[in-house]
């Protein structure tokens, strides 16, 4: 756990050393669980969020993207059931006055379990060697099985008691694991209450005339509301998709895991439409097609895991989360949810408006069922970085701090150097830079020592860095130099622009796994 808690703690000193994420409003003593983008963050942040929606919307010709508003008409969060039963289990500790969400306690209790099996397992990997067989030491060690059984129990009761909507029991269970407040240490806990996680708001002129809003809490319910607008002017047909990106509010209670849950955040969603009864069929191809787009950017298989919900959302017939392995243990990246017709059903019902589909095969009108893969941008920025942080050790004994962040999601894909700054060399530098920035996101940087230059961008996370100097001038080659390999090479000028596009071609990292 403490080299976990290390590698957080470097992982959000990085992000704020190199321009990735502030905290908001820090001049002021900043703003719990809402944080800025800078420089590098914005563009690595726009990168992701390209690359999903490329993979998304420009490569399948049955979905379309939409944009909806914030602001929606207050029924609209009526009819998806957010005002009713969009709550939160929340408990109090008295002695550090300090309030948490009771399942996040228990599973981080959880949590800290399966990092004591993978201890064991990573013990008998070094002891055992190349003979070593993860699934039968997992399945016959005794300390693992007694850690697999108390994880079990914790979350099976949890998952029940939360079913059952027996706040008492939840509190009892935290008692019974003796699980202590974080900031405390202390077990002294209040009841468990539920808080609804809507930010209200108002619309108007003058406060007698205004209406009561809420900012969005999903992105999905403008989706739903426009179902049939999109069907009928796109002309879709069935099975059909509508993406969106865009940003959600939730009054949560807010762990210290930086970006990992905020406040105000963006979600990168699909709702899929499909004829009721083809709904499980697709629920596995989206489980299948997610994952690999996860693997495609080589993040690491054994970073990623499935975890089927056994305690259902209301509205849901089944449900799946994408798990990522970030610093502080495996926590949902993503959720694909098969959502049934409840959405369009509830739609119809207090807005008093058809949102049926018309089946010419079937001669028949019919609400469509809905699939759903949603994923937190905010979320996969960190994962994408926290897996790409790295410490080295160099051949000289030396360390160098590396991200090796995807190429095609690099802030900056080149970064051109001049080996000293005169003999004509800044100016060719500039002229490359000027010629390739139209496609490219390409940085310029002719201060310090070449080796610290490349130190700089390698903490940067930009994939190559081409170094100009003298020979430049007689033959029109350049020094090229790989992030990851450190390996350099002598290429001709014309060559460079080729080689990125090789690099970094969409189809080669969309086709990966």
């Amino acid at each position: 756990m403490t080299d976990q808690s290390d590698l957080f703690k470097k992982t959000i000193s990085h992000a704020k050393e190199y321009g990735f994420v502030f905290s908001s409003s820090e001049i002021y003593d900043g703003l719990s669980a809402i944080y800025d983008y800078g420089q590098n963050g914005v563009i690595l942040k726009n990168n992701i969020r390209d690359y999903w929606w490329k993979s998304m919307v420009q490569l399948n010709e049955n979905i379309v993207g939409l944009d909806s508003a914030i602001f929606m008409h207050p029924t609209i969060w009526k009819a998806s059931g957010h005002v009713d039963a969009f709550n939160d289990p929340l408990i109090d500790n008295k002695d550090s006055k300090k309030r948490y969400r009771a399942d996040v306690l228990v599973e981080d209790y959880v949590s800290k379990i399966e990092s004591k099996i993978e201890k064991e397992v990573n013990k008998a990997s070094k002891r055992f060697g190349k003979k070593f067989n993860k699934k039968e030491f997992v399945e016959t060690n005794s300390r693992v099985i007694e850690y697999k059984k108390k994880a079990s129990y914790a979350i099976t009761r949890l998952n029940k008691y939360l079913e059952n909507e027996d706040l008492k029991q939840v509190k009892d269970l935290i008692e019974e694991l003796k699980i202590s407040c974080p900031e405390s240490g202390s077990r002294n806990w209040t009841e468990v209450k539920q808080f609804n996680l809507m930010f209200g708001t108002k619309l108007g002129a003058s406060s007698e005339s205004s209406m009561d809003l809420f900012l969005r809490p999903e992105t999905a319910q403008g989706i739903f509301v426009n179902f049939l607008n999109v069907q009928k002017s796109g002309r879709m047909k069935l099975p059909f998709g509508i993406a969106q990106t865009g940003k959600a509010f939730r009054n949560e209670i807010v762990a210290r895991q930086f970006i990992f849950r905020m406040r105000e955040f963006e979600q990168m969603e699909m709702q899929f439409f499909v004829p009721p009864g083809d709904q499980k069929k697709w629920y596995r191809k989206w489980k299948e097609k997610r994952l690999k787009w996860h693997l495609s950017l080589g993040l690491g298989k054994e970073n990623y895991r499935f975890h089927d919900h056994e305690k259902l959302a209301h509205y849901a017939d089944a449900a799946s989360d994408i798990e990522f392995k970030f610093p502080f243990g495996f926590k949902e990246l993503e959720g694909i949810h098969s959502r049934t017709d409840f959405d369009l059903t509830k739609h119809e019902e207090f807005s008093g408006k058809k949102l049926k589909f018309f089946d010419p095969e079937k001669n028949k009108n019919y609400v469509p069922y809905v699939i759903e893969t949603s994923i937190g941008l905010d979320r996969m920025f960190l994962a994408v970085f926290s897996s790409s942080l790295k410490e080295e050790i160099l051949e000289d004994g030396k360390t160098r701090t590396v991200l090796k962040l995807p190429s095609i999601l690099s802030p900056n894909k080149l970064a051109v150097l001049p080996l000293i700054k005169k003999d004509g060399l800044p100016e060719i530098a500039k002229q490359i830079l000027n010629d390739l920035k139209w496609k490219y996101d390409t940085y310029y940087d002719e201060k310090d020592a070449v080796g610290r230059r490349y130190r700089r961008q390698d903490a940067l996370g930009t994939p190559y860095c081409i170094t100009i100097d003298h020979q430049t001038k007689q033959d029109e080659t350049v020094t090229i130099r790989d992030r990851d390999t450190m390996l350099q090479e002598r290429i001709p000028l014309k060559h460079i622009s080729a080689l990125l596009e090789k690099k970094l071609n969409l189809k080669n990292w969309l086709n990966k796994n």
